[in-house]
């Protein structure tokens, strides 16, 4: 009998635990379905400096912790577009302050408002998603021109126009509100970084790597208050334009033409001598900033030898950015379409200390991450929580930012 009733003891005390664990997963299942319930359905848009064409991303976020992607695109310019792009960004280089825009830019401006509603359209029809299951779209638009310590950036793209086009709220204009403040206006992918990284087992100091037209870094120490951002120097811009001037091709694809030349010690010496890289973070970059002088620099060499040099280049003015880190971080993770040419991946593993991995090998979408960072934005700028802190652009306190354009479609 005694050992009848210690069995039907032991049975009771395991359905309790049973119980107990049931609830618990019940419990967090509610909380994660709560959770999910406080966030919003956003669009992110990214047009980079290296003018190859137009990132989208749906993600499902709170703008703070929940980060939940749902789909993403890239819609290539067009060979007219992207030489349009590059001629309202040249013309953007003696655009006086305070003057009307010039005609090329409107025009531009015009065209890549287009091409960013058809990117919309094609996200929405590749995700079977209706237009008013969008709570709201991060527009970028296009840089022609960024002078932060002129007080100026220009961002082209017209965002009450995309609103009524899609039908979808937008917010756009992300960087004025920093630089009017004082701050560089750039980056502004940090916080989304912040929130990405958060899911990362491993302890320690991590840098997020985005190599675009110009490359940026993002230091993630213990907490959000080591939180350090600036653009490094050169992305895959200068190496892009060399092979459009001496092949006509758009990139050196896998990097080949620089693994088949030699880079210039002497070229790379003169173009390492240059200011920007010793000068105090934050600061941020124009993508032309580099170009008069490494076209100077470069000019003798043949083009096997200039792509070389030039992605050694880039590389090594990464390197430099240690100077301004508190401490070398145990991880570097690659984003933007630099992380694709593995001549440059190789450079940046030779010269960085520490792991240099692509952005897939810790399970993010490498292409994606600067849409994504755009549409987590748009969702904080709607709750006005911050865009930028005082390590990531300099602004002297945490700031909000974006302008909203509310569509007139379905308004009464």
């Amino acid at each position: 009998m005694d050992c009848f009733k210690v069995h039907i003891f032991q049975l009771s005390r395991h359905l309790a635990e049973a119980r107990e664990n049931s609830g618990k997963v019940t419990s967090e299942a509610g909380n994660r379905e709560r959770r999910l319930m406080s966030t919003k359905l956003a669009l992110g848009l990214m047009s980079g400096t290296s003018l190859d064409g137009i990132d989208a991303a749906l993600v499902q976020t709170d703008g703070e912790h929940i980060v939940v992607p749902r789909g993403a695109l890239s819609l290539p310019y067009r060979d007219d577009q992207r030489l349009l792009l590059q001629k309202a960004l040249e013309t953007a280089r003696t655009w006086p302050a305070n003057t009307p825009m010039p005609e090329v830019i409107t025009r531009a401006e015009q065209e890549l408002t287009q091409a960013h509603a058809a990117a919309i359209n094609a996200l929405l029809a590749q995700t079977t998603t209706k237009p008013e299951d969008v709570d709201i779209v991060g527009f970028h638009g296009q840089t022609v021109l960024h002078r932060p310590d002129e007080g100026r950036t220009e961002q082209i793209g017209l965002g009450a126009l995309l609103a009524d086009s899609i039908g979808i709220d937008v917010v756009y204009d992300f960087r004025s509100a920093d630089v009017a403040a004082g701050g560089q206006g750039a980056p502004l992918a940090p916080l989304y970084h912040n929130a990405l990284a958060s899911s990362l087992e491993n302890a320690g100091p991590v840098a997020v790597l985005n190599v675009g037209g110009v490359s940026n870094v993002t230091y993630l120490g213990q907490t959000e208050n080591d939180l350090i951002a600036f653009d490094t120097g050169p992305g895959n811009a200068l190496l892009d334009d060399w092979m459009t001037r001496h092949t006509g091709a758009r990139m050196d694809e896998d990097g080949k033409m620089a693994k088949s030349g030699k880079p210039d010690e002497a070229v790379l010496a003169t173009l390492m001598d240059n200011p920007y890289f010793e000068a105090k973070a934050p600061k941020s970059l124009d993508r032309l900033d580099f170009h008069a002088r490494a076209q100077a620099a470069t000019q003798h060499l043949s083009p096997a030898d200039g792509a070389a040099t030039l992605t050694h280049f880039t590389a090594r003015a990464n390197a430099a950015a240690l100077a301004h880190l508190p401490e070398a971080p145990r991880l570097w993770i690659v984003c933007g379409g630099g992380r694709r040419n593995p001549a440059l991946l190789e450079a940046l593993q030779t010269y960085l200390p520490g792991d240099v991995k692509p952005a897939e090998a810790v399970g993010w979408r490498g292409d994606d991450v600067e849409a994504e960072a755009f549409a987590y934005l748009a969702v904080r700028s709607l709750k006005q929580l911050p865009l930028s802190v005082p390590g990531t652009t300099g602004v002297p306190a945490p700031l909000t930012g974006g302008v909203l354009a509310k569509t007139r479609k379905g308004a009464s």
